[in-house]
């Protein structure tokens, strides 16, 4: 064998606005033997390129959960712990490279990949330590002082996970097999921005990557990233990065994050909502009008409760508007909403029985501030137990006052349309869809003939002067509009 690398890793985007702890029971993890055999993740692209190499890997665990709250403390130490002691007791390595979120928070700690990066650190004095990051992931100078390198994803949707994975993996070979040590710069761009104003397949940022794997051409250069942050967290140092990874030439390193910082800063303005996005009131105006030129189904995303991005799943201003309005709740074939997290809602209608009709009280179970629960009869159409492609949690499709409403035992993603349909429900032939989502993912665009994103209100709000930000470093843009930034080493 080449060398030694220890391997492990923990993915979480944490929502400090969501009022949920995010527990054991919604945290899976992989451990040692599993993760070898694994092709579906950074962590799997960092496997597979080691081994495939030459090189011995020492794997001990991934742990990550969709989207919520911060985490549960307890478990979290007890996990940390566990990576720590499969490190000490790893014998002698020559690497250690992880797959990171760099957005995790947990409850009365804060930055997870910071604190997890100093105890490895302490363990491992003088080894290279390498890390595949989350586009959205919030860099720290704490993170920067325990780690050599990273490199985060380059596509949104993240359809480059295990990519970015052979990626970190290939940093280590490289610093393995040269000798010469990693040497990073980082520079903190005063910046926020949702995944939904920074798909790369459109400009800014389509140019802006192009212009990241341009320089990674360049003599000596490991990696160059831009790691956008990730608004919905109330984090001092969050923001936009440029981060730059070069083989021992410090000065190469921070001459071009300062040049890549300046670059995205100078297209801070062409930002924005390239999909079709509206208030609430005017996107169901327009989903009417569309129904009624026979351009459906239109699909709608409750982009302020987006559960893929940390929302509680469980804010119902949106759904109340709809069941309000005398066209869109009583379409025919009814409006399919996907979907609510409400626990013993599911459990009252697995007890009820399909056909059953039952007074519900939906939604609000979780976060009781930003919304309040519908009081209403509801019936259930269909039941799955333990869906394996949501988490293995319990689902139920109800009618809820004329809509069909999806709801889950467990805290899952909604932008899947197979969980409609193992419900027994179409969605191509339905005329209008909301799903809690922001930009659609390939699945569900698909269906949509029509799209368009609600600014609804919610944990993962897109209009970000409506968040009650407390810790976040000011000025940052666009919050506090145009200023002079100092674009900095970090």
């Amino acid at each position: 064998m080449k060398g030694r690398v220890f391997v492990g890793g923990l993915h979480h985007e944490s929502d400090t606005f969501n009022p949920i702890i995010t527990s054991r029971e919604e945290i899976w993890v992989s451990r040692k033997e599993e993760l070898l055999a694994k092709r579906e993740s950074s962590a799997s692209g960092i496997i597979n390129t080691l081994i495939a190499a030459g090189y011995e890997v020492i794997p001990s665990l991934v742990a990550r959960a969709v989207p919520n709250g911060v985490w549960d403390r307890t478990y979290y130490q007890e996990l940390k712990e566990e990576l720590l002691q499969d490190l000490r007791d790893a014998g002698e390595l020559d690497a250690i490279c992880l797959s990171l979120h760099g957005s995790m928070r947990v409850q009365g700690i804060g930055e997870a990949e910071g604190d997890l990066l100093e105890a490895v650190r302490l363990i491992q004095p003088s080894i290279p330590i390498l890390t595949s990051l989350d586009m959205h992931a919030t860099l720290t100078r704490r993170m920067r002082k325990a780690a050599d390198g990273f490199v985060g994803y380059k596509c949104a949707p993240h359809t480059d996970t295990y990519e970015t994975g052979i990626h970190a993996a290939l940093m280590v070979i490289r610093t393995l097999e040269s000798g010469k040590r990693p040497t990073m710069a980082m520079v903190r761009i005063p910046m926020l921005i949702a995944g939904e104003q920074s798909e790369t397949s459109v400009e800014p940022m389509r140019s802006l990557i192009q212009e990241l794997r341009e320089r990674e051409k360049e003599e000596g250069v490991l990696a160059c990233s831009y790691t956008l942050g990730f608004p919905w967290a109330d984090e001092r140092e969050n923001a936009v990065h440029a981060v730059v990874v070069t083989q021992d030439d410090q000065k190469q390193a921070d001459e071009l994050a300062k040049e890549l910082a300046a670059i995205f800063w100078g297209r801070r303005a062409e930002f924005g909502f390239y999909n079709e996005t509206r208030m609430p009131e005017d996107a169901i105006g327009a989903t009417k009008e569309s129904i009624e030129e026979g351009v459906f189904p239109v699909v709608i995303s409750d982009s302020g409760d987006n559960p893929t991005a940390g929302g509680s799943g469980d804010v119902t201003n949106f759904l109340r508007l709809i069941l309000d309005d005398p066209v869109l709740s009583t379409l025919d074939p009814p409006l399919l909403y996907q979907g609510f997290y409400d626990p013993p809602v599911v459990a009252q209608a697995l007890r009820e029985g399909i056909g059953a009709s039952f007074h519900c009280s939906l939604g609000a179970k979780f976060d009781k501030e930003k919304s309040s629960p519908i009081e209403a009869e509801a019936r259930v159409i269909s039941l799955k137990g333990k869906w394996e492609g949501a988490n293995n949690a319990d689902l139920a499709l109800l009618e809820v006052e004329g809509v069909h409403v999806v709801v889950a035992s467990k805290h899952v993603g909604c932008y899947d349309p197979e969980m409609m349909r193992i419900l027994g429900a179409e969605p191509t032939g339905c005329k209008a869809i909301v799903v809690k989502l922001g930009y659609l993912e390939p699945e569900i665009r698909s269906i949509a003939k029509r799209s368009m994103m609600a600014l609804t209100t919610g944990s993962t709000d897109e209009l970000f002067t409506r968040l009650p930000y407390k810790e976040l470093s000011r000025p940052i843009y666009p919050l506090d509009g145009e200023f002079d930034a100092e674009l900095e080493l970090i």
